[in-house]
């Protein structure tokens, strides 16, 4: 291995349902990359190999490590199972079924059958007390701390081991809610619990606490798993500051992230976003959309301007979660900034039925790392997608990952013959075809979330692909949307863990303030972000944070009167340039996402929000060769077609672009690249692929 360097180095680590990414960036730019099957019954023990074995490989004493970025489903997975913990809710009285009630959405038309989610908190522990705070903050009926207390005991007594707080109007006023949780810190200790006013302090009763539900049963979970996992990373040498992505983008200390664990469950999905948004601006791309597939799902982002969007209005734990309004209702709301990112179950992992009158699916359910897909040869015997992506020979025989994983052909084909060509009559290649143009058509919902239903035309945008299983399915995914040109970053499939490393440390701070616009006091509303970077301030002492490094970003939620959403401005500066340049920009926006502007209706104010950044060294990200040795050539399916297809590495892509099919194969996935489509290298290494037509 030679001397070991020295110097100062940030890890990115990204776990998945089926794979644990970790890359480390060297000195030169060069990145180290590992990849390896995740351990769902314990996370942490395939983090630590993996962190180990990258160290040990690059040749990086533990103790230079100075900070490990980690992006985790452990969050999301919870909701999705339903294996956080029993979580009890005291309430004002009257609002007890506000979690059941929800809105009046529902994500699928003309269905007479579908049923609302059971709600994360059961009606028996759901509790309420005498107390009421109006709308304007006014306390119209105290809080008795006897009668707290009393009913605490029975949320105990009925199974809740975490609580969540949502009184009325705790946005407004948060006195009562504070009250609460001083008498939960005092005779209560050991319970952990969270306040509506610490996670999300705005109105609107159902999303408020649903988020503070959220937050509250993932508080256990969160907290233990990240103790554990700075405890064991300590145990081989990792003692440098431990940072996780959250849902918006930004990372934060694992402490701040224990405290909000509803801020880190779409932790996964935004690092390649934050990635892919990176890549695109540094080729000089307007309009991209981020696809990104993994073992277990199916992700999509927009991004515009090398800016991606972002939603305060998202589901999760739906069949598609999304901040579409128009897939709402199937999931739990979540009321905090996540970057606007479509989730489809359809991964390579995705296990693939018949049912019988023959309609072929693919997925939610995922095969996930243990058993696996059939050609893991781990005991997974089930169809899966990367099954029939063996069977039409995407997948190099000799194996995944360079060789270090083998792939049982065998067990593939007999997968996808028993269980999806006999049952519909047909050879096992055609089946094979028909599950991955059914996994292309799964993908294109989420897709279609993030652009053509935003009204944007995905003819004119390109294809950033990654994941591993990604750049399998990426080119004929996009012909059959009508893009014509796809871009694979160099180690796509690790793509997301070097996202983790593209981004800065920030907290996002909100309050509601309901006025006219018009009528907004500037020396008012000054105040309240005066107060918003007090709370930023003592958040960035609490991670031992320098306060004098942050850079604030104010903006506002601003709504037509009458509203019950609103869209998020930012002001530029210290404040806006005046009240018309301000509601111009929101007139803009609404137009934008909503397809037209009432002119000259009466704007007011609804939140004030606060961003704190903290900015982090970004490295300048190139591929480090490694020896693999592709054969010449393989046989893989193309329709009804059977060819014999060259098998590249990237580097020989260098010069004309070279014309379809050919097989593009890497240690961390392989690239596609069909007929009537060719394939060239640019200047930072990344694939380039454009499509002779295209369906759409």
């Amino acid at each position: 291995m030679g001397a070991r360097t020295t110097g100062r180095y940030r890890v990115g680590v990204d776990v998945g349902g089926t794979f644990t990414d970790a890359v480390l960036p060297a000195a030169d730019g060069s990145l180290h990359a590992l990849k390896l099957l995740s351990s769902p019954d314990d996370y942490g023990r395939a983090i630590v190999a993996g962190v180990r074995e990258l160290l040990q490989g690059a040749g990086v004493d533990a103790t230079a490590v100075d900070e490990l970025v980690h992006g985790t489903t452990v969050a999301t997975n919870a909701v999705l199972e339903g294996t956080g913990a029993p979580t009890g809710l005291l309430t004002t009285r009257g609002f007890r079924d506000v979690l059941e009630i929800r809105r009046i959405r529902i994500p699928v038309q003309y269905d007479f059958a579908w049923e609302k989610p059971p709600p994360l908190v059961p009606r028996e522990r759901r509790l309420e007390v005498d107390e009421r705070i109006n709308a304007r903050g006014e306390v119209e009926g105290t809080l008795d701390p006897r009668q707290v207390r009393r009913t605490v005991e029975r949320l105990i007594e009925r199974g809740a081991e975490t609580l969540a707080v949502c009184l009325l109007n705790s946005y407004a006023n948060p006195a009562h809610e504070r009250a609460v949780g001083a008498l939960l810190d005092r005779h209560f200790p050991a319970i952990p619990h969270t306040l509506s006013t610490d996670v999300v302090p705005e109105i609107g009763e159902y999303e408020r606490t649903s988020t503070t539900v959220i937050n509250a049963c993932l508080l256990p979970l969160v907290r233990s798993y990240l103790g554990s996992l700075r405890s064991r990373l300590a145990d081989i040498g990792v003692t440098g500051r431990l940072l996780v992505m959250q849902s918006h983008g930004g990372i934060a200390g694992d402490r701040a992230a224990a405290m909000r664990p509803a801020y880190i469950v779409e932790s996964g999905p935004a690092a390649g976003a934050i990635a892919a948004a990176t890549l695109a601006s540094g080729i000089g791309c307007s309009s991209a959309i981020a696809f990104d597939m993994g073992g277990t799902t199916a992700k999509s982002t927009l991004i515009e301007d090398g800016r991606l969007r972002y939603s305060r209005d998202y589901e999760v734990g739906a069949g598609m979660s999304a901040s579409s309004l128009s897939t709402k209702g199937g999931g739990y709301a979540l009321r905090l900034p996540v970057v606007d990112v479509a989730e489809v179950g359809a991964g390579g992992g995705s296990v693939v039925t018949v049912d019988a009158v023959g309609r072929v699916t693919v997925g939610p359910r995922s095969a996930g790392a243990v058993p696996g897909p059939a050609c893991y040869a781990l005991g997974g015997t089930e169809p899966t997608v990367t099954d029939a992506n063996v069977v039409l020979g995407y997948l190099s025989p000799a194996g995944l990952l360079g060789g270090e994983m083998p792939i049982d052909v065998g067990r593939a084909t007999r997968a996808i013959r028993e269980h999806v060509a006999a049952p519909l009559g047909c050879s096992v290649e055609h089946a094979a075809w028909g599950v991955h143009m059914v996994a292309n058509s799964t993908m294109a919902r989420a897709v279609k979330a993030v652009s053509t239903q935003r009204g944007r035309d995905v003819r004119e945008s390109t294809l950033i692909a990654f994941g591993g299983s990604g750049p399998v399915h990426a080119v004929q995914l996009a012909r059959t949307m009508g893009i014509r040109r796809v871009v694979v970053p160099i180690v796509p499939g690790l793509f997301s863990a070097a996202g983790l490393l593209m981004t800065d440390i920030e907290h996002d701070f909100t309050q509601t303030h309901l006025a006219p616009w018009s009528d907004v006091d500037g020396a008012r509303l000054e105040a309240v972000f005066r107060r918003l970077e007090a709370q930023a301030e003592a958040t960035l002492r609490h991670e031992s944070l320098s306060v004098s490094e942050a850079r604030w970003r104010r903006s506002v939620d601003l709504r037509y009167r009458g509203q019950s959403h609103a869209l998020t401005v930012a002001l530029e500066g210290d404040g806006p340039d005046g009240p018309s340049d301000v509601v111009a920009a929101f007139e803009r926006e609404h137009e934008r996402t909503w397809g037209h502007r009432p002119r000259g209706a009466p704007v007011e104010l609804a939140n004030v929000r606060l961003r704190a950044t903290v900015p982090r060294p970004r490295p300048a990200l190139r591929a480090r060769e490694r020896a693999l040795d592709p054969g010449a050539a393989r046989t893989a399916w193309f329709g009804d077609r059977a060819v014999r297809t060259p098998v590249l590495a990237r580097k020989m892509l260098a010069g004309d672009a070279t014309p379809g099919p050919i097989l593009i194969e890497e240690y961390d996935s392989v690239i596609v690249v069909p007929p009537e489509a060719r394939a060239s290298l640019d200047e930072q290494g990344n694939v380039h692929v454009t499509l002779d037509h295209a369906d759409g």
